[in-house]
């Protein structure tokens, strides 16, 4: 088996044609292992060269809305509170443990996802006079 690491993107490259022409080997087989192995050292590339920052639970929560037909209206009967629903979605107060739980629950959105950090908005002059 002649595999290298993987340095540059042309490595990369040429690593993506050889799972190419390798793809559905048998596993276990002399192509199985060299596949696995190939995967294996993409991945740890594509990982490095481009990583994934973790997502934005607002906004994951406002795409997720938009791709299922929910309103804000429904989250709040979820919530069951509509100035709650709105202050979250509009970056005024942060999830709780409970919100996160019934989301996820509820929405079958990951947990995980909804318990990064981010940041709540700004307070206007008046909000803050006030």
């Amino acid at each position: 088996m002649d595999i290298r690491p993987i340095r540059t993107d042309a490595d990369h490259a040429a690593a993506l044609k050889e799972i190419e022409r390798l793809w559905g080997a048998k596993s276990g087989s002399r192509n199985g292992d060299k596949l696995e192995v190939l995967a294996t050292l993409v991945e740890a590339y594509e990982n490095s060269r481009w990583p994934v920052e973790p997502a934005d639970p607002i906004e994951t929560l406002k795409a997720h809305m938009e791709m299922t037909g929910r309103t804000q209206a429904d989250l709040a009967s979820l919530l069951r509170s509509r100035s709650r629903a709105s202050e979250v979605l509009s970056r005024r107060r942060l999830l709780t443990l409970s919100m996160i739980h019934k989301i996820s629950r509820e929405w079958h959105l990951p947990a995980e996802v909804l318990v990064q950090p981010y940041k709540l908005a700004l307070k206007t002059r008046r909000a803050k006079a006030a």
